[in-house]
């Protein structure tokens, strides 16, 4: 084992990574060093702007060791100002612009940060703050009057580069020191394996809060190779990100296996010799296979935010176990028991970590830095100290180590490292609950979900949707339980502790009458060992609600598919909303319903006495995700769908926005043959209900209500450009090439094809019809030229994800635009059709309701 941990490799240990950057852009000053989106930014750009905002800095009060709070959303201005904290002599403290304002408060209030670096858009949705706020865009006039030349300040390669708050046990984050030697040492190491060269392309998709975001934005800059950062939206939705990798050319991406595995499921195709890393939770062998398959070079990475990122690397190849690998240079790892001895190859112990990848510690906090640095047991150097990581391992007889889960109640969840105690601390504050418990489920293979427990205070009646909301108020959306479920006592061990392993799974908790779970029929029989099989939760009953099994669109095109497939059954996916049980959907079979006439229109929740309201799909032509709205407004809500045409490749799809509204008004019409209507829709849908409601004005009909779920208008569009136009492939050899020739030449037949159909008013066939809905969306809400309102629009919009409040409507509607910011944390535009945040939504979008019904009723009475 001594052997293994031979690690020993040069690196700059006087330097730090600005001093790399410099070293780069004075070698290759003209080469594009980062682009995001449409704009990008030479070395030589970068070097000066980062030296101007330095110098700023300096006049602020930065200098060596002093920490700067950085709040900016992904762009070109984050890699300016991070690389301008540390030409200051600083350290930066990556504050996530998504996270609630109390968390936000929190680490500002405890790193002692005196300058805060943001962007104006941030600034309201920050907490009061005694930092000096600087704004990077707002104040670059400012700034740009510095000098241009690097500033001479005092360095320190002990010094911390960064400090980055993760989850902790006692309910608030702990902040991780991370010293320049550190990082340096991680960064050239991981240059030379995996490897990163000049002709390179990189992808960075890791919010600046996870610390892994460090590789991506770091090693191609002082590689030379060229850095492309994902924005938020398009990092957090697969078929945007995978068209940006194919665009972009890009070589390597790192992300953890949940981003991996979206990509898979979304059909990703890959390519020979792409280099992807992957780490931040455990490698499932199938997703490995996966992308084995699809011609990847596969890298499995290990490590603690407290060792630097990533302490192990491994290449996974096909045929063999999935490790963590060995360590990387200058590390060393240890398999101990609890007395500190090293346990023989093969025996499970706990992981330590050693080596020069070590954090300081953690801030302000000394005792937990005695605690879990302690002494190295095997290094007599004075000051040596090792990490327990909790982790359990063992070595293997070829050297590698093989990772065996956690030792303590940390868990990982798509890649965040959490302290389950954390939302306990949360949770158990409210004074409803008596006693909690969150724990890490795994009832579905390979979907790992985090599951909180309750029991209630002496009196009180908690109920586990309110509380789920508490948590979403209080904490990330990755550490928001999927459900809370409230419970009259805990199953304890004998010997008096909470037996976590006994906790029931939720599904479980609301099965009450198991006798009328049961099949009844043969179809009844083979229905439930379908969803059964497809949904990976057993045992299902007949009566069980479809959307109350906690299953995703995808899930349920695959549910459908095999339906058809296994029962010849002609089933389109909308009428999951009328028959959302075994029960029901057996008696749609058997009634011969499925052959019925395909239609636009679904009936989400027909019943109510109340006007009903009409929701035009997104991008991708499907409306499941609006299941969740509809529910928030309550049962005496009528609400339908509007689902595109050709949706299941039966008929052709509508290329204009003039022709798919004139389309959905005929078939609401045979719901609601007259007005006033009640329309709505969601993101590329909102401009097919603006013209729907242009439409219905013309014709002489009353229009009640024109709502929009982050809808756009096509000025706002074109003027930010989608990854499908916005990342032109690069031009000049590279490694590759033909692949991405080849590639691009697939894409382009394809979206010469998906134009023939269209223009020939053919059915789009299977194989092409996911590419096809959002391109046909695509060009025509950029088409589309919508013409004067005379009337209001109502505007949902995710927080932090536009930088224009009107999204590009203003001065359209006459009567102007009501505006409604939907609160929390927001990684893509549906998170606001998701609990929590959908609740939101839900109780204006029916105050917004009730105020039409009401003011056309009274027109109605004045008339």
């Amino acid at each position: 084992m001594d052997a293994w941990n031979d690690t020993a490799a040069p690196y700059p240990r006087d330097e730090g990574v600005h001093h790399l950057v410099a070293r780069q852009a004075a070698r290759t000053p003209l080469r594009t060093a980062v682009e995001f989106e449409a704009d990008h930014l030479s070395f030589h750009d970068l070097d000066e702007r980062a030296n101007r905002l330095a110098h700023h800095l300096i006049g602020l009060g930065v200098g060596p060791g002093v920490l700067v709070g950085v709040c900016v959303e992904r762009s070109l201005e984050m890699v300016v100002g991070l690389l301008a904290v540390l030409r200051a002599g600083g350290a930066y403290v990556p504050l996530d612009p998504t996270y609630p304002p109390d968390r936000v408060a929190y680490m500002l209030s405890h790193s002692n940060a005196p300058v805060l670096l943001t962007q104006e858009r941030l600034v309201s949705q920050l907490p009061d703050t005694t930092a000096t706020t600087l704004c990077i865009d707002r104040d670059w006039p400012d700034i740009a009057l510095a000098p241009a030349t690097p500033p001479q300040v005092g360095f320190d390669p002990e010094g911390p580069a960064y400090v980055i708050y993760t989850s902790g046990s006692t309910g608030l984050p702990k902040g991780v020191q991370i010293p320049h030697r550190a990082l340096v040492n991680f960064l050239t190491t991981m240059g030379r394996r995996p490897g990163l060269e000049p002709d390179d392309v990189l992808v960075a998709v890791t919010t600046l809060s996870f610390d892994i975001a460090g590789l991506e934005l770091w090693l191609p800059l002082i590689t030379g190779a060229r850095l492309v950062v994902a924005s938020r939206q398009v990092a957090a939705d697969a078929r945007q990100l995978a068209a940006l990798v194919e665009a972009s050319g890009a070589s390597t991406m790192q992300a953890t296996p949940t981003t991996w595995q979206l990509l898979v499921n979304d059909g990703w195709r890959g390519r020979a010799g792409f280099r992807a890393l992957c780490g931040g939770e455990p490698l499932p062998v199938a997703l490995a296979e996966a992308l084995l398959a699809r011609g990847v070079e596969l890298w499995n990475l290990y490590g603690p935010t407290e060792t630097t990122i990533w302490s192990t690397v491994d290449q996974v190849r096909a045929g063999e176990a999935v490790t963590i690998g060995r360590p990387i240079g200058n590390t060393t790892l240890y398999v101990l028991d609890p007395e500190l001895q090293q346990v023989p190859v093969g025996t499970p112990g706990e992981l330590h970590i050693g080596g020069d990848g070590l954090a300081l510690g953690y801030l302000h906090a000394d005792d937990l830095t005695a605690e879990r640095f302690i002494p190295h047991p095997f290094d007599p150097t004075p000051g040596a100290r090792i990490y327990k990581t909790g982790d359990l391992a063992r070595w293997r007889p070829d050297g590698r180590v093989e990772h065996l889960g956690r030792l303590d109640h940390q868990v990982k969840i798509r890649g965040f490292r959490i302290e389950l105690g954390e939302i306990e601390t949360v949770l158990g504050r409210d004074p409803s609950v008596a006693t909690t418990v969150v724990v890490a489920r795994e009832d579905v293979p390979g979907e790992k979900r985090l599951v909180a427990y309750a029991t209630a205070a002496p009196g009180a009646t908690p109920s586990g949707p309110e509380l789920r909301k508490l948590i979403a108020a209080k904490l990330p959306s990755y550490m928001v339980p999927t459900a809370v479920v409230v419970l009259d006592t805990f199953p304890l061990t004998p010997n008096g502790k909470i037996d976590r392993k006994a906790l029931p799974a939720p599904e479980s908790v609301a099965r009450a009458d198991d006798e009328r779970l049961a099949p009844r029929t043969a179809l009844e029989v083979r229905l439930k060992a379908l969803w059964e099989d497809v949904l990976g939760v057993a045992p299902i009953g007949i009566t069980e609600d479809f959307f109350e099994l906690g299953v995703t669109s995808i899930t349920a095109a695959r549910l459908f598919a095999r339906i058809e497939a296994e029962l010849g059954a002609d089933l389109p996916l909308g009428s999951v909303f009328e028959a959302p049980t075994i029960e029901r959907l057996a008696a749609v079979l058997q009634g011969g319903a499925a052959g019925e006439r395909w239609s636009s229109l679904v009936r989400i929740q027909p019943d109510g006495s109340k006007p009903p309201l009409f929701c035009v799909h997104g991008g991708a032509g499907t409306i499941l995700h609006l299941h969740a709205l509809s529910r928030r407004l309550g049962g005496d809500q009528p609400f339908y769908g509007l689902q595109m045409r050709g949706l299941y490749g039966k008929q052709a799809p509508h290329g204009r926005i003039e022709d798919m509204a004139t389309h959905y008004l005929r078939e609401l019409r045979e719901v609601q043959p007259t007005g006033p209507y009640h329309l709505a829709g969601y993101c590329f849908g909102g401009i097919v209900a603006y013209e729907m409601a242009q439409q219905l004005v013309r014709d002489g009909e009353q229009v009640a209500l024109v709502a929009m779920f982050n809808g756009a208008a096509p000025a706002y569009l074109r003027a930010h450009p989608g990854p499908i136009s916005r990342h032109p492939l690069p031009t000049g050899p590279a490694p590759s090439a033909w692949d991405r020739h080849v590639t691009t030449l697939k894409v382009e037949v394809r979206k010469a094809q998906i134009r023939a159909l269209v223009a020939l008013r053919r059915p789009v066939p299977e194989s092409l019809r996911d590419q096809a809905f959002f391109r046909i969306c695509y060009r025509a809400e950029r088409a589309y030229d919508p013409q004067p309102y005379p009337g209001t629009i109502v505007q949902f919009r995710s927080a932090g994800l536009f930088d224009d409040p009107q999204l590009g409507w203003g001065g359209l509607p006459a009567a102007g635009i009501e505006d409604f910011e939907v609160p929390g944390e927001h990684l893509d535009q549906r998170e606001a059709m998701r609990e929590p945040l959908v609740g939101f939504v839900g109780e204006h979008l029916a105050e917004c309701l009730e105020r039409a019904h009401r003011r056309h009723a009274t027109l109605r009475v004045g008339a």
